[in-house]
């Protein structure tokens, strides 16, 4: 997805104006987030575990995770940078 056409979709979908992430290679333990987000991969990849699942997102992809849905992050050997909106 394009960047703006992501954005304009975020609107319409009540988020507030989003934010760049940016994240070093590594990972995140399993955790939630009181928030729901929707991003878009800007730049690298990120792996997202919910549950038995794991799924990898690269520059163009959108991921979601619902407000406190347990995932575990894992990022790719450059990082990965997304833009976010959260509400």
């Amino acid at each position: 997805m394009q960047r703006d056409a992501f954005i304009r979709k975020l609107a319409e979908e009540g988020f507030p104006e989003p934010i760049v992430v940016t994240r070093e290679a590594g990972e995140l333990n399993e955790h939630a987030h009181t928030f729901e987000a929707k991003a878009l991969v800007l730049d690298g990849e990120i792996h997202i575990r919910v549950g038995g699942e794991e799924r990898l997102y690269g520059v163009g992809d959108v991921f979601h995770l619902r407000a406190n849905e347990r995932h575990a992050e894992r990022y790719g050997p450059n990082g990965v940078q997304y833009l976010v909106g959260r509400r």
